[in-house]
């Protein structure tokens, strides 16, 4: 942040100076004790088993100030930096947050989705800086506090800015979105993440189009074409919606898309202002796979046509993205596809989809999709019935829920034509120990599964063996 001063924040939270020089200029945040600077404020957050205020004097050590929600006069020692009382911390950071994007004049994209979001964000800061000094979220800061951290780091420097926002439950969205106020809102997929929270598709679908309640007059929404949930909004909102995907209606679509090795290339459709025009194309050719994957850089270059970016130099940065997610690396062992970070069913058909257009022999490692709900056990035999269908050779899994994408499998195959080795395991060390007996040079290896399932350790075995 720049030009924040400890009275600034007062005023916005509506909090109490109990001590402390209110000129002292505030430069960010800091949530843990041990992190920041003179510069920086902590934020104690009463979590669920911690209640951070227990680390205040600690954090005063390194910080220059700090917030409190439970103290009506500063420790003793402490009176030397500035106190802020306020009714709640994560709040207070937030309020901070909207403060200080109030004054940048920066176009902002703000990305949601139950899948997608990041490598969606990534793609369309990367197709921007073709032409823009472009900043975006942090890591995955998409939180109700991690907006507000990433926030803060906005400069008057940059000319654009790229958000993702989460959540976890009802309402975070709204929170999020007029906390950023976005001018350009992007939908990626209504899938089931959350949905234990949520209760129905059709709930997590309100709960993401809630991004739109931040939007000024002349917002634009741009939303997947192809997802039967946002299909219906074009008519129902006062913004401009723009669809993105391969059916012929969307503003924004792909043709002749190809996979091949570790790579996909497409033809990007679009029509100038004009819609009784002709369409004109690009060639784009990205060095990640998959269909959803073209579904992301459309949105990217959809935005950079929006935005005045010139398209041809947008593809050209696209075609050097390889983003966080979904890495394929090239080792010892086998091409690795590491998809660890998170799963869905969603994600995981996709990902299976990627690991279908090699032409070695594929080896799907997998283990459980968490946090589904009542259906969980439904969820993971769509998937093991959807494999069944594609050309994959094994699939070797840990975990309980995994077992039902195994008999998904086994009960689909001769529906589909299909024969494929099917091997469970009851823990992570089994599974790994079978895949490094079994890999050889030639194979393609997927890994996928929820993070909470530790996947990510197979990925650097067989990396570093």
């Amino acid at each position: 942040m720049e030009g924040i001063r400890i009275k600034d924040i007062v005023a916005v939270t509506g909090g109490t100076l109990l001590c402390g020089d209110e000129n002292k200029e505030i430069k960010e945040f800091a949530i843990d004790s041990r992190q920041g600077n003179e510069d920086s404020i902590f934020v104690p957050i009463i979590g669920e088993r911690v209640d951070a205020h227990r680390f205040i004097e600690g954090a005063l050590k390194i910080n220059g100030a700090t917030f409190t929600q439970e103290h009506d006069r500063p420790l003793p020692g402490c009176e030397d930096k500035p106190w802020v009382r306020v009714e709640d911390t994560v709040k207070a950071m937030q309020q901070v947050g909207t403060f200080y994007r109030n004054q940048m004049k920066m176009p902002v994209v703000a990305v949601t989705g139950s899948v997608g979001k990041t490598t969606t964000r990534e793609m369309i800061a990367t197709a921007l800086s073709a032409g823009k000094n472009v900043y975006q979220t942090m890591g995955n800061q998409n939180s109700q506090v991690g907006v507000p951290l990433t926030l803060s780091h906005m400069t008057p420097e940059h000319e654009a800015a790229v958000l993702e926002i989460g959540m976890s439950e009802r309402g975070q969205i709204e929170t999020l979105t007029r906390m950023i106020r976005p001018n350009v809102a992007v939908v990626t997929v209504i899938g089931v993440s959350h949905i234990a929270q949520l209760g129905s598709r059709e709930n997590i679908c309100e709960e993401k189009m809630d991004i739109v309640k931040g939007l000024p007059e002349d917002g634009l929404v741009f939303l997947n074409g192809d997802d039967p949930f946002l299909r219906p909004y074009k008519n129902k909102l006062d913004k401009k919606v723009l669809y993105y995907g391969m059916s012929e209606d969307c503003d924004y679509r792909a043709e002749d898309i190809r996979d091949h090795d570790g790579h996909t290339a497409f033809t990007f459709c679009y029509r100038e202002a004009r819609p009784e025009l002709s369409w004109r194309k690009l060639p784009v050719i990205l060095s990640t796979m998959g269909e959803h994957n073209v579904r992301n850089a459309l949105a990217a270059l959809g935005i950079c046509h929006q935005m005045g970016v010139d398209l041809e130099e947008a593809a050209k940065k696209l075609s050097g993205f390889r983003g966080q997610r979904q890495q394929v690396i090239r080792t010892g062992r086998c091409t690795l596809i590491d998809d660890t970070y998170n799963a869905s069913p969603d994600s995981m058909k996709a990902a299976i989809k990627v690991l279908a257009s090699f032409s070695s022999r594929k080896i799907a490692g997998l283990a459980d999709m968490l946090e589904l709900g009542e259906k969980e056990k439904e969820y993971h035999y769509e998937v093991g019935a959807f494999l069944a269908t594609q050309p994959v050779d094994i699939v070797a899994v840990y975990g309980e829920l995994s077992g039902e994408i195994l008999r998904g499998v086994r009960e689909n195959c001769q529906k589909a034509g299909t024969d494929i080795t099917c091997v469970h395991f009851d823990t992570r060390e089994e599974l790994s120990d079978y895949l490094l007996k079994t890999l050889e040079p030639e194979d393609v290896l997927l890994l996928k599964g929820s993070n909470g399932m530790k996947l990510k350790e197979i990925s650097l075995q067989i990396q570093n063996k």
